[in-house]
């Protein structure tokens, strides 16, 4: 589960317990809630809201203390970030960079970049009389993407960059399926699964 706090996505673990009560902390950059089995998402989301004040200050309280490491999940691999060398270096689980503004513009353009490689891909594999889509990426908090049938835009989640690659192909392959059906009729599904036959495991990974 991920909830949007100040404009920035948090991820959010549960844990089930016997405990009665919700309770909220913060560790490595995520939201944790220890709850009660019966404790539905949209009541430890409520708790969450009501408690957001307090919660971006652990959040900021948790960011500076891990500044200089910290973990970074880039299509499905985790990488423990380590800032201060002069480049922008992967190597094995560990990724360097001078800084986090500059690794932040770095990994937007790569993002962009294999985004919009994958929908060419896709695209050109279609054999149905599709119009060309033109590409939008932003964060969202419901949808993992938007097709505008109308205009013809698809609109990307940010957020599939921390997911491995084969999520980001079947939201694409998803997505180009609406301009020939732009509902979740049968013949839709048929036709997600023409292209992209594993989609019920990529929709498992999307959920998780």
């Amino acid at each position: 589960m991920q909830v949007e706090l100040d404009g920035k996505i948090y991820d959010v673990e549960i844990i089930k317990k016997s405990n009665k009560n919700i309770y909220i902390r913060v560790k490595d950059g995520k939201i944790v809630a220890t709850c009660n089995y019966l404790a539905s998402k949209n009541s430890i989301l409520k708790l969450i809201m009501d408690n957001k004040k307090s919660i971006i200050k652990m959040l900021d309280k948790d960011s500076k203390k891990n500044d200089r490491n910290e973990n970074f999940y880039y299509f499905g691999k985790c990488y423990d970030v380590i800032y201060g060398l002069s480049d922008i270096e992967f190597s094995g689980n560990k990724l360097y960079a001078p800084s986090k503004m500059k690794l932040d513009k770095y990994i937007k353009k790569e993002i962009l970049r294999i985004y919009e490689d994958r929908l060419d891909y896709w695209y050109n594999r279609f054999t149905e009389n599709i119009p060309e889509p033109s590409l939008r990426i932003r964060k969202m908090t419901s949808r993992w993407g938007v097709c505008n049938t109308a205009s013809h835009v698809i609109t990307l989640n940010y957020n599939l960059s921390k997911y491995d690659i084969t999520c980001l192909d079947y939201v694409i392959v998803h997505e180009l399926s609406h301009l020939i059906y732009p509902n979740h009729q049968e013949g839709f599904w048929r036709l997600v699964g023409k292209y992209y036959p594993k989609y019920k495991e990529a929709r498992k990974m999307l959920k998780e």
